[in-house]
């Protein structure tokens, strides 16, 4: 494992890393880049038996790296022209790093001070309101990137989908440090209370990948964990197997009797991609085959059961702890929408 990979940056020098000029751009990009090669499952250490599903999430991977990337070096312009040309199965990954970037980039020029608006912000108002979902994910990358509390990011983002930022920084946990989030179960110690919850289903959503979308590996790995973090690990499963696909009906058949008695939660995971892909605009036959085989209902009824169920939630202030979070609330009222046994 790399350097990059293991180490928070250090980024309290002058806050210069966002100036619009080439040579800043180009040392951005030297200090901030994700390594050649860091996201292959070779690297990694991810097994996968078949050619055809591991060339799939690494396709994933290598988008979200090309969207950090991109908005390291260009400015918002041509940013978004080249997030937009990305294939549109793929586009939300490239949106998700292009998210982290963006959120480095304002903690590092100081726009997380005060009520400045930012890189993030001003993205999440234009073009990547489309990406909502996505774009939250991406931005919890940061925390695990920055020396940045939970509580200070939660506060710029949606009150709601904002707590999508710790399933970034799970996923992240569970890629990049797989032997400790993972083989260890080891929760970072800055992720406390309700975040742990959101955490663990970012995790859950790394075992697509580090598990090479195998549904018994995922069984056995999940039932490694304590029972009371197997739902949420379940969730993410759904969710990754949705939207980033890469399974015929037979494997996401078996993933759903092997997810038992957590399929309601493994449906929940599968809405959220069918929502967060239906209002992007960028529908997948993956995700409708796995709408179809977890939730019973295809890609527009899954997320038709999300957005009702997100109707007049709590209200919540931005990262505020409450017993049960408007987050928590709108995933058990999609759960509760399907039968014990989907």
């Amino acid at each position: 494992m790399t350097t990059h990979e293991t180490t928070p940056l250090d980024l309290s020098g002058p806050a210069t890393l966002g100036g619009q000029a080439p040579l800043i751009r180009r040392l951005a990009r030297k200090l901030l880049a994700i390594p050649p090669g860091a996201t292959s499952f070779a690297e990694r250490g991810f097994r996968c038996d078949e050619a055809a599903v591991r060339e799939r999430l690494e396709g994933v991977a290598s988008c979200f790296v090309r969207g950090y990337h991109a908005a390291l070096e260009v400015d918002p312009p041509e940013l978004v022209a080249r997030l937009l040309g990305e294939e549109p199965a793929l586009r939300g990954f490239a949106f998700e790093g292009a998210a982290m970037a963006m959120t480095i980039l304002d903690v590092a020029t100081g726009q997380f001070i005060g009520h400045r608006r930012g890189r993030l912000r001003s993205f999440l108002a234009g073009v990547g309101d489309a990406h909502a979902y996505i774009v939250h994910v991406g931005a919890g990358w940061a925390l695990a990137r920055l020396p940045l509390r939970v509580s200070a990011l939660l506060r710029r983002l949606d009150p709601v989908l904002g707590w999508l930022a710790l399933d970034g920084y799970g996923f992240h946990e569970g890629f990049f440090h797989t032997g400790l989030s993972v083989g260890r179960r080891r929760v970072p110690a800055k992720v406390t209370g309700y975040a742990r919850r959101a955490f663990d289903q970012g995790l859950g959503r790394s075992l697509w990948f580090v598990e090479g979308a195998h549904a018994s590996r995922i069984a056995a790995t999940i039932g490694t964990f304590p029972e009371a973090r197997r739902a949420d690990l379940w969730s993410g499963v759904g969710l990754a197997c949705a939207y980033a696909g890469g399974r015929g009906r037979a494997d996401l058949e078996a993933l759903h009797r092997a997810a038992r008695p957590w399929t309601r939660e493994l449906a929940q995971g599968a809405a959220f991609a069918a929502a967060a892909r239906r209002r992007a605009g960028n529908p997948t036959l993956d995700a409708e085959l796995a709408c179809q085989v977890l939730c019973g209902t295809g890609l527009e009824g899954a997320a038709a059961i999300a957005d009702a169920a997100g109707r007049d939630l709590p209200p919540a202030a931005p990262g505020q702890e409450t017993a049960v979070p408007a987050f928590e609330v709108w995933r058990r009222r999609i759960q509760e929408s399907f039968p014990a046994e989907v």
